[in-house]
């Protein structure tokens, strides 16, 4: 068995390269062949499968398109991609989440000073609240909204992108949980924490350490990849007031 494994042209960093050098050595050990591409080229055979490390969701359903498996598909990239969509994909499943809301949609760049939606997500939410553009990663396109002057300020600042507003989980400041789950089953799991941020991401200068999860933390992450009909994902998962877990983000 062969297959290829693509990569984003723009993201040729060291962090990547080597994550993409894992991929590549693991294929070796298990006797395949994964030879590696980024998104702006061509290959004239896939092989077997497509291994998919990037967003770009349009090359990845042109790949399907053409009869070749694609892992994880682009439906299921394009819901995790956007924080919107995996909300609403899950909004009536029952999994635990922060409360959330979806910031409306405008067109161009918007004064948010005097826009009616203010009040209404301040008596949802309340203060502290987070703000967070829809497409992102490693935390960096997430704030903490203090009071009105900074909420106007970061929806100015995101404004016309896409993003949510999310109830601030006080209990979890600066801690949460990444479990990786592969095939419907959890392989990895770190506990990142954060001593001067309430961002534990450790792109975002968090640290983390090896972390075995309760079954109810392993369930709940299972549970979400296989909504979003995922073959590999990382989900992040928050400490509740009593130390429930819930739901932040799958990638």
């Amino acid at each position: 068995m062969e297959g290829t494994l693509i990569v984003n042209h723009g993201l040729m960093t060291e962090k990547y390269t080597e994550q993409t050098a894992l991929y590549t050595e693991a294929a070796e050990r298990l006797g395949m062949a994964l030879h590696v591409y980024t998104n702006a080229q061509r290959p004239e055979s896939c092989g077997d499968f497509v291994l998919f490390l990037d967003k770009d969701v349009v090359l990845a359903r042109t790949l399907e398109l053409a009869g070749i498996p694609v892992f994880n598909s682009a439906t299921s990239i394009a819901l995790c991609d956007d924080k919107a969509f995996t909300y609403l994909a899950l909004k009536n499943s029952g999994l635990p989440m922060p409360k959330t809301l979806v910031v409306p949609m405008t067109f161009f760049e918007t004064d948010w000073t005097d826009n009616p939606f203010l009040p209404y997500a301040e008596a949802q939410l309340g203060y502290p609240m987070v703000v967070k553009e829809a497409c992102g990663s490693f935390g960096w396109q997430v704030w903490l909204a203090k009071d009105r002057t900074d909420l106007v300020g970061y929806l100015n600042k995101t404004s016309p992108k896409r993003t949510l507003l999310q109830a601030f989980v006080a209990t979890s400041k600066g801690r949460d949980i990444r479990i990786n789950v592969v095939g419907g089953k959890v392989v990895a799991s770190m506990y990142r924490y954060s001593e001067r941020d309430f961002r534990a991401n450790v792109s975002s200068g968090g640290s983390m350490k090896p972390y075995t999860p309760t079954p109810e933390q392993e369930a709940l992450a299972i549970r979400a990849c296989e909504l979003l009909g995922l073959d590999f994902g990382g989900v992040d998962l928050l400490f509740g007031e009593h130390e429930e877990p819930l739901l932040c983000e799958v990638n």
